[in-house]
Formats: C-alpha cells, sequence, structure tokens
C-alpha cells in the first residue's frame, strides 16, 4: 500500500490517514485532507474485516464444493488458473461493491431509482430476489446432503431441514444487532471451512509441483463443468450486495480502507477453499478416466477409500459449514436488495428486508422438501432459475459498474481506468456464460426434461458433472452458487 500520515486530533476523537498523490492498487482514490480516509488502528482486527468474509461464506456454498471437486476429479490440477482468475474478477467487483457502500450517500436501490427509474430498480430487485429463491432450494437440499450420508431416513433429514429454517427464521426476528452476530456467526463458519478441507487436503499430501503447475494456463481440458466452476466463484450478486454490508457494518467514509483490505481477504478466503477443495479431489479421486459426482456427499464417499471414514466425516462437517453458511446469507441477498429495490427499506432493523428473506428462506425450503420426500423433478425450477440468470447477472454487474463510474455518485473517488477495464472484461465473461447458458444449457435441460428417454450422447461429450443441481451448482453455471 501506499505511504500514509496519520494525523489525530487532542482529544483523540478523529483519526484520519491522508495519501499522496500517487494511487494506491487498483484505483483506491486519493483523498484531500478534507475527505480522507482512515482506518482507526485502535480497534481489534475483527472490527477491520466482516463483510469480505460474509461473501465468502455465501460464495464457497454446495454447488461451489461440487463442481470444484468434480473438476479436479477430472482434471487434476490443471485448471487452478481458472480459479484465480475467477477470484481476480470478483475481487474487483466486491471493490466496487465496498466502495459504493462506503463512499455513496445513500443505498444502492436509491441510487438506482434516482438515475434509472422505479423500472429498472425493480427489474434488479426481483431478478436477485428470484435467483436466490432458487439457490435457496440447492443449499437446504446440501444441508440435507451432509446429515442424508449418515442417516438413511429421509423424514429425519427433512426434519432437520425444517429445525434449520426455523433456527434462521428466528436469527432474523430475535438478534437485535442482526449484521453483528451474522458476522460473528460467519467468521465461525470460515474457520471450520479452512480447517476441515485444509485437514483432508494434507492426509492427501498433494503433488505441490503439479497443483504450481496448474497455474499456468492450458485451454485441452475446458469443458462445461470448468465452465460451471467459474459460475461458482465469480458470484456477482454476492459482489453487488458487499454495498449493502459494509453499509451495515457502519463504514463510512474514514473506514474506506478498511473496506477495501476487508474485500481481497474475502477474496483470498475464496481462492484458498476452492483451491483446498479442487486439489483435494484431484490427489484423491483422479485417476485419468471421467468421473461422474452427483452430489456433494458423493466427493466424501470416492474420498473415504484413501482416508478412511473420519476423512467423511471431517468433509461432511465442511460441505454442512458451507451449505448452512451459503443458506443464511444467499436468503438475505434476495430479501435485502429486493426490499431495497420496492423503497421499503434495506437497514437489518428494517421489517420487510427480513420479511422478504424469511420469504426466501421458505421457498428454498418448500422446494427442497418436495425433492427429497416426494422425488420431486427440480428441473423446472432449475430452467427458471437459469433464465433469471441469463438477465439478471450482466444486469448487475452493468448497474454496479455504472454507479461507481459516475461522478454524481461516487465524486472524484469514481472508478479510475483499472477498475473499468477488469469491470468491463469481468461483464464480458457473465455475458458469454449467459449466452452459454441461455442457448446451451436451458435447452439441454428442456429437452431432457420433455422427453424422459433421450438419447445418449457419446461419453466425451458429456458434461462432467451429470446433476449438479443436486446440489445448487447447475443453477450456478449460468452466474453463481448460492
Amino acid at each position: 500500500m501506499t505511504n500514509a500520515r496519520r494525523e489525530t486530533s487532542d482529544d483523540n476523537s478523529d483519526v484520519r490517514v491522508t495519501f499522496p498523490l500517487d494511487l494506491p492498487p487498483i484505483d483506491e482514490p486519493a483523498m484531500s485532507e478534507s475527505a480522507s480516509s482512515t482506518t482507526p488502528t485502535s480497534k481489534p482486527w475483527y472490527q477491520r474485516i466482516g463483510p469480505g468474509l460474509i461473501t465468502a461464506c455465501v460464495v464457497i456454498g454446495p454447488g461451489s464444493i461440487l463442481t470444484s471437486s468434480t473438476v479436479g476429479a477430472n482434471t487434476e490440477y490443471s485448471m487452478l488458473w481458472i480459479v484465480a482468475i475467477s477470484v481476480i474478477f470478483m475481487m474487483f467487483y466486491m471493490t466496487m461493491g465496498a466502495r459504493l457502500g462506503v463512499l455513496a450517500e445513500k443505498a444502492p436501490g436509491d441510487l438506482i431509482r434516482e438515475r434509472g427509474g422505479n423500472g429498472l430498480c425493480m427489474l434488479v430487485g426481483f431478478c436477485v430476489f428470484f435467483i436466490s429463491a432458487a439457490f435457496q432450494s440447492g443449499n437446504n437440499i446440501g444441508v440435507g446432503a451432509a446429515f442424508e450420508a449418515f442417516i438413511d431416513n429421509k423424514m429425519v433429514v427433512a426434519g432437520l431441514i425444517v429445525a434449520f429454517n426455523v433456527v434462521a427464521i428466528s436469527f432474523l426476528f430475535l438478534f437485535k444487532n442482526l449484521y453483528q452476530t451474522l458476522e460473528r456467526l460467519m467468521m465461525v463458519f470460515v474457520g471450520l471451512m479452512l480447517v476441515s478441507f485444509a485437514v483432508n487436503l494434507l492426509t492427501l499430501k498433494p503433488d505441490v509441483g503439479a497443483m504450481a503447475q496448474g497455474f499456468v494456463p492450458s485451454m485441452g481440458k475446458i469443458d462445461l463443468a470448468v465452465l460451471g466452476l467459474v459460475g461458482t466463484t465469480f458470484v456477482i450478486t454476492a459482489a453487488y450486495y458487499q454495498a449493502y454490508l459494509v453499509r451495515q457494518k457502519g463504514w463510512k467514509e474514514p473506514e474506506l480502507q478498511s473496506g477495501l483490505i476487508d474485500a481481497r481477504i474475502g477474496s483470498g478466503i475464496m481462492f484458498l477453499i476452492t483451491l483446498m477443495l479442487l486439489s483435494t479431489a484431484a490427489a484423491g479421486i483422479y485417476t485419468g478416466e471421467k468421473i461422474t459426482l452427483p452430489s456433494p456427499v458423493a466427493v466424501a464417499v470416492a474420498l473415504e477409500p484413501t482416508f478412511g471414514s473420519s476423512g467423511k466425516i471431517i468433509f461432511c462437517f465442511g460441505l454442512f459449514s458451507a451449505a448452512y453458511s451459503s443458506f443464511l446469507v444467499n436468503s438475505m441477498i434476495g430479501g435485502f436488495i429486493l426490499s431495497d429495490s420496492l423503497g421499503f427499506g434495506s437497514k437489518p432493523t428494517d421489517l420487510w428486508p427480513r420479511l422478504l428473506t424469511t420469504a426466501a428462506l421458505l421457498t428454498g425450503m418448500f422446494i427442497a422438501l418436495a425433492t427429497i420426500i416426494l422425488d420431486f423433478d427440480r428441473t423446472p425450477t432449475i430452467i427458471a432459475a437459469q433464465a433469471v440468470t441469463v438477465l439478471g447477472a450482466p444486469l448487475i454487474a452493468i448497474v454496479l459498474l455504472w454507479l461507481t463510474s459516475s461522478e454524481a455518485v461516487m465524486g472524484k473517488a469514481k472508478n479510475g481506468p483499472v477498475l473499468k477495464t477488469f469491470g468491463l472484461v469481468g461483464l464480458v465473461l457473465l455475458l458469454a456464460m449467459a449466452y452459454r447458458t441461455a442457448f446451451v444449457s436451458i435447452p439441454q435441460k428442456w429437452n431432457a426434461w420433455m422427453n424422459p428417454s433421450p438419447v445418449v450422447a457419446p461419453a466425451e461429450e458429456e458434461p462432467a458433472v451429470a446433476d449438479p443441481a443436486a446440489t445448487s451448482g447447475e443453477e450456478a453455471e449460468g452466474e453463481n452458487d448460492e
């Protein structure tokens, strides 16, 4: 980072950090003394991070676990460079979200409404809500899958899913400081995921040299599952929600540097966990032959011969942490952004964000229960989610890039050349994924649904994951996980 000068008033009530004229990385704004950036160093470290950790939790869900493991099981370490690129784009968009939340005077919904009209604002809100609600069914199934590995009773598993939804809804209404409680809970879940997946990886003793070689770009083994890896890592709705999280934390201009660093830490955690998941599958499952993993639990089962039942338990513990952390935050993304778009408020103390979050939770729960108990075919909901994603993902990226590039919104702290460049390239990537979803993925699912006995394609043309929708991963191919 750049050198800074610290100024403190006599009563220690105002601490400011001013930056010289040279710009810090990724277009962090150079502030004047009258509008300087500061990070109060007297605060504990855990008070200077938080939103980025929450975003990491929503990104690392059942879909990302399944997709990362499938890619590792079929391509070994060769696609690690895809992970790195996806995380880089996610980091830049998270940075935009953090800057918007810290520096803009109003909530994102108010800004869109003032500059783009009610129609655009409501379109953004409903797109995000329906994406979140659809993904929520996958998160519910992911929670259930962690228990199904040890409980052979559908009704018991269904009861546990209902119980965890009750806990989540209670969480929304019982805690006065909703954000602070959520932040602390997500810190716990992040810790559990890091420990669980790290233990499994270290037990397998991966080839470090091959891992390093995996960061060298290679195009030979790219398929649908690999492209799905981008979709479960570069989660634009979560990046957009970063603006809400920093506002909920109470960060203002003096905490801008904390917000930017926090976004990078969150991105780093996403990268580390995805790296561990892919490398674990590469070290423990890869044989050179095509492997189909229908669910995250199948990953644990496939690894069990290598390091026994204890490894399965540890992996499922990490799976539960990933599923339930995504479970909570994903529903809040849909509820809070829709409420803001409708003009009903975006603060944790407001009623409507909590009510709409509850609606997202219940929608996902009922679809999951129907799937588990009645063997409900989720194909129509998956198609609907992907159809919304085709429109929603590029739209949200455009809106976020537009707001943070506007001098009327951001002043002199608007996006500079670096952020604009990476933002535009990331937008092109999202548009390409939306195109593939609209013209490849959705037609394939529609034809398979309408024709129960389709002609099976040759093995080399089949996607690596037969049914990633079992945990929301297939829905995520179009945009994200969770």
